[in-house]
């Protein structure tokens, strides 16, 4: 094989199935050609670095965690419960949530390629499908069509034909507006309970302490009576189903 005479190093211009060209080649092994392990290893450390990003994205997350912000800020409680907990408990909701189709990707992908009855290309296309269904359930048609005219690509036969490309961000839009609709009716009853106590502590002249101080208690009781977390937590999962 030629290599190039670098000072005291030579570098192979040509990398053959068992040659390395700076450590990331294809090595053969018993079903022919695999990635070498530095290069399994930057593929590993590059999905660990977008995982984050995909699970607050593409998960129920998203519309959970920003739910939950939008009670605290109705209940007036500032920092309680804390971003922590609130990221937490979104996050094993959302492990509820996407339980069925975490199940579905793991019979119908992972178990076949680790028995090896298919391959790599084949598990990806058994994994994208139950991904692209549950997506599919809850981007709205306006915000796919939007993405679809910006990419300029062409219209799909059929909604199983939607590119991830166009229907990751649909779903984040349309996420992100049901989580506001949501979060807006919240705040109204809590909004009622400030104006009241607005109105009534400025008519006796309460100017001490502000309106929103006075009205806190009020609504952090209303919650409790009324047994919030489980409405609120309940809803939210049925919105999914």
């Amino acid at each position: 094989m030629k290599r190039l005479i670098v000072g005291s190093v030579a570098l192979p211009l040509i990398a053959g199935p068992n040659d390395s060209l700076l450590g990331i080649t294809l090595v053969g092994n018993k079903s022919g050609t695999a990635l070498s392990v530095p290069m399994q290893i930057v593929l590993l450390l590059t999905i660990l670095t977008l995982l984050p990003a995909i699970i607050m994205s593409v998960t129920p997350f998203l519309r959970i965690v920003v739910v939950l912000h939008f009670l605290r800020q109705a209940l007036g409680t500032q920092t309680t419960p804390s971003n922590q907990v609130l990221v937490g408990l979104a996050l094993f909701l959302s492990l509820v949530i996407i339980q069925p189709v975490a199940e579905q990707i793991y019979h119908q992908s992972w178990e076949p390629l680790d028995t090896g009855q298919i391959g790599a290309s084949e598990a990806w296309d058994h994994a994208s499908a139950p991904v692209h269904g549950f997506l599919l359930r809850f981007a709205r048609e306006k915000d796919i069509r939007l993405f679809m005219e910006l990419s300029h690509a062409p219209p799909p036969a059929n909604p199983s034909g939607v590119p991830f490309s166009a229907l990751v961000p649909a779903y984040v839009l349309s996420e992100l507006k049901t989580a506001f609709q949501i979060g807006a009716i919240l705040f109204l009853p809590f909004l009622i309970i400030d104006l009241l106590v607005a109105s009534v502590t400025l008519s006796v002249g309460m100017v001490q302490l502000p309106p929103v101080m006075v009205s806190a208690p009020f609504k952090i009781l209303l919650f409790v009576l009324v047994d919030g977390w489980n409405l609120v937590i309940g809803s939210l999962i049925r919105s999914f189903y």
